[in-house]
């Protein structure tokens, strides 16, 4: 059986887990030594620098895309080392994003990915023989595992394999053993009565005599003796085991050391266990996310504190390929976990939790406990946004203050980030916006008006190259009341929307401001898409095209059309990654090279479907599934210099490609039946891609 708060927990873990991503990582580097956090920021008792918004970083990157194993291959059966291997090489873009780049021979992570591309499979990947112990023994067996922890609940040893099996494709050794241990501790955690007790569950799934077990062992016996100072036992970790005597960039067991030390020293206490963490140095954000997450689901969502939840706000962004997913909803990311984890463990979820979840939509129905799905404010004098259990099952509070004729306040959701809505770009996150003209946009909204003249809403979108409102017609809410309020997203001309939502204002006067509150519930972005890209509004951002990803290749801006230079094989990619029947089309002229090809279906780097040039005097129908097929070759004159328009119709299993309104190629594939859509070349060559437009058919969630 299954806790009856196993979502709330899993909640909690996750925000937990970011939460100390987000304390440890601006004090991440050598250079932050201990001694230096404590005398710049001496006892840190809240994040150290501010943000805009959570930026992408490889700790939360692994935890989210790495599981997809399970969905993309491990299905009702185990979990092996080649499907997380597969997951790497379908969602991590070649050289940017997801992990650290640091070099073959200074991250494990690189090595293991450049590993895996030459066809050294999973665990030989992560193997100490195929890389060398140190490389098999960096920190990064541990630190993307905390999704395994969270999936059994108190299953430590499934857990604790799957874990195992996850990490190997990089790591080895005690690297794999710091894998075990910490999964083990999270899935502990959800049932455990005290620290010592999730400690000893993580030991009990390593090799007792092993160096991480001794590691933390000798935590244990330092904190049984001199339990109130963290800074001796960190003074005895630099003696004994510290960086001089592990080498490498990040070593497992020095970080090891540190994430015992913040459990025991922490006490329980979520906020002190992911402050040891960070002041203790070494590698922070890796120390704290790990502990983050076993703190937040042994404590669980109530005691994780308001000065650390806010500024997540609900919201991360990560660094895969699909830059759909890389836009975060954490509530909905977990409830989808907790489904996954209800699956593995052979129950039916409860059906609440069932219906709140619409993959490939929009949805927040704000019953999870503080939820506020990303929700924000331009104007926080005159709106104040909290989560609300005083209306139904939970909303999103908004509280009006004092307005009159003349104020107003912007209530909206982010469906699209750009460079700058960031302090950093590390990791450099690319986007697909979750929201598309043609779409419906539905909410209820109740109105507790205390005093004052009407409240008017008035639905809006805004395009992001000229940050300038579309809005539609305004709705004058009745008072006491659910409203059901309904729009169209509008047609942006090939523009793309980063904003959405409701601007709030009243034609009260200075006599009778109004006062009092709205409560937002059911938000819904959901229906058929009907949009175009038009490259004069994009913008290079983070290394691609707006709002495309690539993977390989040289992709830019050049007269308002996107180009693309081939100096192998590339891929762009694009677009709800669970977009299923639709009609695609872009306008493109090849330059130069054999290959030229229109993307679709594709979810991810490895599986796609690609129609187009392919060869002189031919066009293809290829599909790619860890491996090139060709399934059909019709001959077609095409020639350099030329601009054509490819048109592509997917319905259920039925295949059709145009060329300039010409068929071209007919043929039925189940193999994939939703993804990206995009542009891609199988070998050298040159391209112009002046458009796309897509129509979706029939959009269901999954």
């Amino acid at each position: 059986m299954f806790l009856h708060n196993y979502v709330e927990k899993v909640y909690a873990g996750f925000l937990g887990m970011n939460a100390g991503i987000r304390l440890g990582a601006p004090v991440e580097p050598r250079e932050w030594t201990a001694e230096r956090i404590q005398r710049i920021f001496g006892d840190v008792k809240g994040y150290v620098k501010d943000y805009k918004n959570f930026a992408a970083d490889d700790d939360a990157n692994g935890p989210v895309f790495f599981i997809r194993a399970l969905y993309d291959d491990a299905q009702n059966r185990d979990l092996q080392p080649g499907d997380v291997g597969k997951a790497w090489l379908n969602y991590c873009r070649e050289g940017i994003g997801m992990i650290w780049w640091g070099g073959e021979d200074v991250s494990s992570e690189h090595r293991a990915f450049a590993n895996l591309k030459k066809g050294i499979p999973a665990p030989r990947s992560g193997s100490a023989e195929e890389n060398g112990i140190v490389l098999a023994e960096q920190i990064g067996g541990q630190i993307f595992v905390d999704t395994w922890g969270l999936l059994f609940p108190g299953k430590i040893e499934r857990a604790a394999r799957c874990a195992e099996a996850a990490a190997s494709v990089s790591h080895d050794r005690n690297g794999l053993y710091g894998a075990r241990f910490m999964a083990a501790c999270i899935s502990s955690a959800f049932t455990a009565n005290s620290i010592d007790e999730i400690i000893a569950a993580g030991l009990s799934v390593i090799p007792e005599h092993s160096t991480y077990a001794n590691v933390v062992k000798a935590v244990k016996r330092f904190h049984e003796e001199k339990p109130v100072d963290f800074r001796l036992c960190l003074a005895m970790l630099h003696d004994d085991w510290g960086y001089d005597k592990y080498p490498g960039i990040c070593h497992i067991i020095p970080n090891a050391g540190v994430c015992a030390l913040a459990l025991l020293y922490g006490n329980g206490d979520f906020s002190r266990t992911i402050e040891i963490a960070t002041m203790c140095g070494w590698d922070t954000d890796c120390n704290a996310g790990n502990v983050g997450t076993v703190a937040g689901v042994f404590n669980g969502i109530d005691r994780i504190p308001e000065h650390y939840r806010r500024p997540i706000n609900d919201c991360i962004v990560t660094s895969s390929v699909s830059g759909y997913l890389n836009i975060l909803d954490i509530p909905t990311f977990c409830k989808e976990l907790a489904l996954l984890g209800y699956q593995l463990g052979g129950l039916a979820p409860p059906e609440k939790l069932a219906h709140s979840v619409k993959i490939g939509e929009v949805y927040f129905n704000f019953d999870l406990p503080g939820s506020t799905h990303g929700f924000r404010t331009n104007n926080a004098f005159k709106t104040l946004i909290r989560h609300s259990k005083s209306v139904g099952e939970g909303s999103l509070e908004v509280i009006f203050d004092r307005m009159v004729d003349g104020n107003n306040s912007k209530i909206f959701y982010k469906p699209f980030y750009r460079r700058d809505d960031f302090s950093d770009e590390k990791y450099k996150p690319v986007f697909s916006p979750k929201a598309y003209s043609g779409q419906i946009v539905a909410a209820t909204i109740f109105l507790d008006k205390w005093q004052g003249s009407d409240i008017h809403i008035t639905p809006y979108v805004r395009k992001t190259h000229t940050q300038k409102d579309i809005t539609l017609e305004t709705v004058i809410l009745k008072d006491r009341t659910w409203n059901d309020i309904q729009f169209v997203i509008p047609d942006t001309g090939g523009a793309i929307i980063d904003e959405i939502g409701y601007i709030v204002a009243s034609p009260s006067h200075l006599s009778d401001r109004a006062l009092g509150t709205l409560y937002i519930d059911n938000f819904h972005i959901y229906g058929n898409s009907n949009y175009s890209i038009d490259f004069s509004k994009q913008s290079e951002e983070f290394l691609s095209v707006t709002p495309f990803s690539h993977n390989k290749g040289n992709w830019f801006l050049e007269n308002g059309k996107m180009k693309c230079q081939s100096f192998d094989d590339c891929s762009s990619f694009t677009g709800n990654y669970y977009t299923k029947d639709a009609n695609i089309e872009a306008e493109i002229e090849p330059l130069s090279g054999e290959s030229h090809c229109l993307i679709f279906r594709a979810p991810g780097i490895m599986r796609q479907y690609l129609a187009g040039f392919d060869g002189k005097g031919q066009i293809s129908l290829i599909k790619n599934d860890f491996g090139y097929e060709r399934l059909l070759t019709v001959p077609f004159d095409w020639a350099h210099g030329k601009k054509y328009k490819f048109t592509v119709e997917c319905k259920g299993k039925d295949i059709q490609f145009s060329v300039d309104g010409q068929p071209v190629i007919q043929h039925l594939d189940g193999r994939f039946s939703h993804g990206m859509y995009g542009y891609g070349c199988l070998q050298k060559g040159e391209s112009v891609i002046y458009s796309f437009k897509i129509k979706e058919m029939n959009h269901k969630a999954i």
